[in-house]
């Protein structure tokens, strides 16, 4: 017999032994429910008041069983003893009547309201508190950095400040989403907006460099420019590929391959494939790309990488292009340290000649930590011998190879909150204001290297092309390492660097500058004339330091607490720095 006519999962059957309904004949076809709800037997009582409109609701349920009338009743939770007005279908004139324990909806929904708004306020104490209430401790560090970019002078070459509205994408709700995969081809819902800020993005970031849109492609997820040189890597190689790179101690990066003279591989880049370093003229400090060109073919590398970290002069893509396809490689180009420069069309462009080219995101482009990749795409019209040619008019495959390298071969979900940021720079990169920010980026780097030549300080290449300096600091028989240190303690940010020839992986002999963090906070030629000033005091310090407290480096480091001469230095550079604006948060 099937009961299963009630719908409710809380339901029981109540038989009530009450009279035979008149009229109910046992004839013809068997009728098992008869519902009374128009019609119902005596003694069976409705609700009153509240619950009367709520019958289908809430209230019992009646019918006939083989001509016994049945009832219906809900199972329901007793939330305590308490009258109220809304009976449970009429009270002691049937046996189908609920306990009066039961909550009215009236009270029910203040109950339910007042347990919501607990919730809001559980969640508004804990979601809500400033960086201050939070974490005292960290809050009190970070107002520490901010004391020290304030009140000191950034030299180091690879940092800059950015602006107000990149700080706000980057601290924002954007972090909070989870997009693995590419626009249109996510691993997740709900994207729908994200894809159209990283879209945004690519728009913004071919604009910015003059690119074609049918010629080029570009991802905008890498988290750093090193991660994006191992994506194009894993992309287009496989492992033990050869890959051809400037060693790092002639300017290249570590990310384009190096092993130290004892052997050991220092980059994931000489992990997973085999490479092989050019290096500069160690009298002029320039390429040697007679030399290069040897090397490449017989070497033969798939892939062959132009770019630097600590390179201050121009580079000659034109031949590095010939030498490229000689060997039958990849031309790639890592821009990082240029793309500012690049964008603003202030010097030679790696787009017209390269196959790939990666940046960071920051640097003098003044955006978020962050890397980025440019690939050729549409027909192939170069020809090329070695293990890379595609024939004549073919087209090039890199985009989805790279595409794939980044997500799922290297990384996981983009920022996107970086991604944001990235597009708010590149709209601001592509304006007449920012070519005027990186002209006097360059002005400024004349400037610093006339001052330095005229007080007999020894460049590596004599000059500069660029945002840098290299200076060798062996003619004052300093090393980089304690010339940073000196210059650290007087509010001075610089970083040391190898030169060529010298002990770098132990004691390196030189320091990298760069002028634009410092053009960013409104310096001019004749700022950096001043700063050239206290680094030149710097030297004389250190030396004299030196002289006092040895090599060893605890005794020289000791001798920097107790220094009157450091501490008048310090002052000076905070009172010259603090004259200046600090973009982002400058009261």
């Amino acid at each position: 017999m099937d009961l299963s006519r009630p719908e409710s999962s809380g339901l029981s059957l109540g038989l009530h032994s009450l009279p035979h309904a008149r009229g109910h004949v046992l004839a013809g076809p068997l009728r098992l429910f008869d519902d009374l709800e128009d019609e119902k037997p005596e003694g069976i009582v409705g609700g009153g008041g509240e619950e009367e409109e709520d019958g289908e609701e809430e209230g019992d349920r009646h019918f006939s069983l083989l001509g016994h009338a049945l009832c219906v009743k809900r199972h329901r939770v007793l939330y305590g003893h308490g009258g109220g007005d809304g009976g449970g279908g009429g009270g002691e004139a049937s046996s189908c009547s609920s306990s009066s324990l039961r909550p009215t909806k009236r009270q029910a929904t203040v109950e339910r309201g007042a347990d919501l708004e607990a919730r809001r306020d559980a969640v508004r104490a804990w979601g809500k508190q400033t960086l201050a209430e939070a974490d005292p401790d960290v809050h009190a560090l970070m107002e520490l950095e901010r004391d020290r970019q304030v009140r000191g002078i950034e030299l180091i070459a690879s940092e800059n400040f950015v602006c107000r509205a990149v700080l706000e994408a980057l601290g924002s709700h954007l972090t909070n989403k989870y997009s693995e995969g590419h626009p249109g081809a996510r691993y997740y819902g709900g994207n729908q907006h994200i894809d159209a800020i990283e879209r945004l993005c690519h728009e913004r970031a071919l604009a910015a460099f003059g690119l074609d849109p049918a010629c080029w492609g570009v991802n905008v997820q890498p988290y750093s420019c090193t991660s994006a040189n191992l994506a194009v890597y894993t992309g287009l190689l496989l492992p033990k590929d050869r890959i051809m790179g400037l060693e790092p101690p002639s300017g290249g990066h570590v990310s384009h391959g190096y092993y130290t003279p004892s052997g050991k591989k220092v980059s994931g880049a000489s992990i997973f494939f085999e490479s092989l370093s050019y290096k500069v003229n160690p009298q002029t400090g320039y390429i040697d790309y007679d030399k290069l060109e040897e090397r490449a073919v017989d070497f033969h590398p798939k892939i062959l990488i132009c770019g630097g970290s600590s390179y201050p002069r121009e580079w000659d893509f034109a031949r590095m292009r010939l030498i490229a396809d000689k060997c039958g490689a990849v031309l790639m180009c890592d821009m990082a340290h240029i793309s500012g420069l690049v964008a603003a069309k202030e010097c030679r462009s790696p787009f017209d000649y390269c196959d790939v080219v990666t940046s960071t995101t920051h640097k003098n482009l003044r955006g978020p930590r962050g890397g980025i990749i440019f690939f050729r795409r549409g027909k192939n019209l170069r020809k090329r011998t070695g293990s890379f040619s595609q024939g004549d008019e073919s087209d090039y495959d890199f985009e989805d190879k790279i595409n794939f390298g980044v997500f799922p071969s290297m990384q996981g979900g983009p920022h996107n909150n970086h991604i944001a940021a990235l597009a708010i720079t590149l709209k601001q990169v592509a304006t007449a204001e920012y070519k005027a920010y990186i002209q006097q980026v360059k002005r400024n780097a004349q400037a610093l290297a006339s001052a330095l030549l005229r007080r007999k300080c020894r460049l590596v290449t004599g000059g500069t092309d660029n945002h840098m300096v290299l200076w060798d600091l062996r003619t004052f028989g300093l090393t980089g390492k304690n010339f940073e240190k000196v210059c650290e303690a007087c509010h001075i940010s610089i970083n040391k660097t190898p030169i060529y020839g010298d002990n770098g992986s132990i004691s390196p002999g030189g320091v990298r500058i760069g002028t634009p963090a410092m053009t960013t906070r409104g310096c001019l030629e004749d700022d950096f004339e001043v700063i050239a000033g206290f680094l030149i005091r710097a030297t004389q310090i250190a030396s004299n330091l030196l002289k006092e407290h040895g090599k060893m480096q605890k005794d020289f480091l000791r001798g920097l607490q107790n220094s009157r001469d450091i501490m008048e230095l310090r002052s000076e550079v905070e009172n010259f720095a603090s004259q200046f604006a600090m973009p982002g948060f400058d009261a």
